[in-house]
C-alpha cells in the first residue's frame, strides 16, 4: 500500500509540474486578482469574468515576464473571460474531457490561493453536469469537487492526473466544496473569442 501511495503522489506531483508553466497570474491595477490558464501559444489566456474586472490588466507568467492584457471576450453568465497578450510560443495547456469525469475521481486545482503562487490542491469529483445538488440555483454545466478553493484559485486550471485541463476553477459552494466550469464549456467560449481575434486582425491588416 505504501508503494502504491508513493507512486500516486509522484504522479500528481509530476502533473502539477507539467501544468505550472501554463498557469499565470492575472493582475488588476498591479494587484493580484486571480489566476489564468494559457489556452493558446499565441497569447490567448482563459480566466474567470470576475477575475478580469474593469481597468488595466497585466498577465504575469511563471518566469516573471509581464504583459499588458486585453479582454477579448467576457461572459458574466458563464463567468469566463478571454485575455490576449502580445507573446508567442507560450506553453499552452493540454485539453482534457470533463464529461469523462466520474464521481470519486481525483483532480488537482492549480492557482495562487491566498497569494501562494502556483499551488496545487488535490481533491475528488463530487458530481458533473447541470443542476447540481452542490449548487442548486446555478444554471449551466458545472463540476463540483471535494476540495477547498480559496481566493486566488479563480481562473486557474482543474486538471486530471495526466496534466490535462478538465475545468476552470471558479467559486466556493461550501467549506470543502468547490465549483469549476467544464472544459467543454470553455472550449466553445474560447473558440468564439479566437475567431473574434482573427477577424479583428484581418480588419487591421486590410
Amino acid at each position: 500500500m505504501g508503494l502504491v501511495l508513493e507512486e500516486m503522489s509522484s504522479g500528481w506531483s509530476e502533473a502539477a509540474d507539467r501544468v505550472r508553466p501554463s498557469l499565470v497570474h492575472v493582475l488588476s491595477h498591479g494587484r493580484g486578482a486571480g489566476a489564468g490558464t494559457i489556452w493558446h501559444a499565441l497569447g490567448l489566456i482563459v480566466t474567470n469574468a470576475h477575475v478580469a474586472g474593469a481597468g488595466r490588466l497585466t498577465v504575469r507568467c511563471l518566469g516573471g515576464a509581464e504583459y499588458p492584457a486585453t479582454v477579448l471576450a467576457r461572459d458574466h453568465r458563464l463567468d469566463l473571460a478571454a485575455l490576449a497578450i502580445e507573446a508567442e510560443d507560450l506553453p499552452a495547456i493540454e485539453l482534457g474531457a470533463s464529461r469523462q469525469l466520474r464521481s470519486g475521481q481525483l483532480v488537482l486545482a492549480m492557482g495562487h490561493p491566498w497569494g501562494i503562487a502556483y499551488a496545487a490542491t488535490l481533491g475528488s469529483v463530487i458530481e458533473v453536469g447541470e443542476s447540481l445538488a452542490a449548487l442548486p440555483k446555478a444554471e449551466g454545466e458545472w463540476i463540483a469537487v471535494s476540495l477547498h478553493l480559496r481566493p486566488g484559485h479563480s481562473g486557474g486550471a482543474l486538471i486530471d492526473v495526466h496534466g490535462r485541463l478538465v475545468g476552470i476553477n471558479t467559486l466556493m459552494a461550501g467549506p470543502d466544496v468547490g465549483m469549476a466550469i467544464p472544459v467543454e464549456v470553455a472550449k466553445r467560449f474560447m473558440q468564439q473569442a479566437l475567431a473574434r481575434r482573427s477577424a479583428s486582425r484581418t480588419r487591421l491588416a486590410a
